[in-house]
């Protein structure tokens, strides 16, 4: 059974704790991880010869109520986050070292960088609207949903081109464990999306 916490509950529980001289011991929060899945085999990305273009990759932006190490669930119109489960690191680090690692997998003509402008190169936005957990109804096997936009910015901070990719994964079961395997698969789905219309894009614009 999952367990659920809303953050008006996060905030009762801990001003509860806070007035009690003998502290139950809590429940235990098993840690997760996104992003380990393997999207493309480095065999493959090999190409003809090319001189790599250097794309700077921007800060991910992660809409705010899934931003953090918390897995956020959605029931209609109402929002609450997984009681009995956290990811390891912040959800938006995750998703930056799973894009980092296809790319260098991937995309062997892009020369990926995180910070500023690099010469001549282009910059790479990566904005994640959607990262959550929703269910039909209490109790339903939920899906995962992930959604980005993307878009690549030149130097004159003219935007050479944009787009979105969606993933909806269902998660099989009402289980934890089987909520992050559906999250592992709309990472991988949606971040092999990015690195290959990147990759052509580049390829254009060059």
């Amino acid at each position: 059974m999952i367990r659920f916490l809303t953050p008006m509950a996060v905030l009762a529980v801990t001003a509860t704790l806070s007035g009690c001289a003998v502290l139950k011991t809590p429940d235990p929060v098993q840690t997760y991880r996104f992003g380990a899945m393997p999207i493309f085999a480095r065999a493959d990305a090999v190409a003809k010869p090319c001189e790599p273009v250097p794309v700077s990759l921007r800060r991910i932006d992660f809409e705010s109520a899934s931003r953090g190490d918390r897995l956020l669930t959605v029931t209609g119109s109402e929002t609450a986050y997984i009681g009995t489960g956290r990811w390891v690191s912040q959800a938006e680090t995750l998703f930056h070292s799973s894009l980092e690692d296809a790319f260098a997998a991937g995309a062997p003509c892009v020369r990926l960088a995180s910070g500023s402008f690099a010469r001549d190169g282009l910059l790479l936005s990566v904005d994640v609207r959607r990262f959550e957990t929703v269910y039909a109804s209490a109790g339903a096997v939920p899906d995962v949903h992930v959604s980005v936009a993307v878009h690549l910015t030149n130097r004159e901070r003219e935007v050479v081109a944009s787009n979105r990719f969606d993933s909806i994964e269902s998660a099989g079961e009402n289980r934890v464990a089987s909520i992050v395997a559906a999250y592992d698969r709309a990472n991988a789905d949606v971040t092999r999306q990015i690195v290959e219309w990147t990759a052509t894009e580049v390829a254009v614009v060059r």
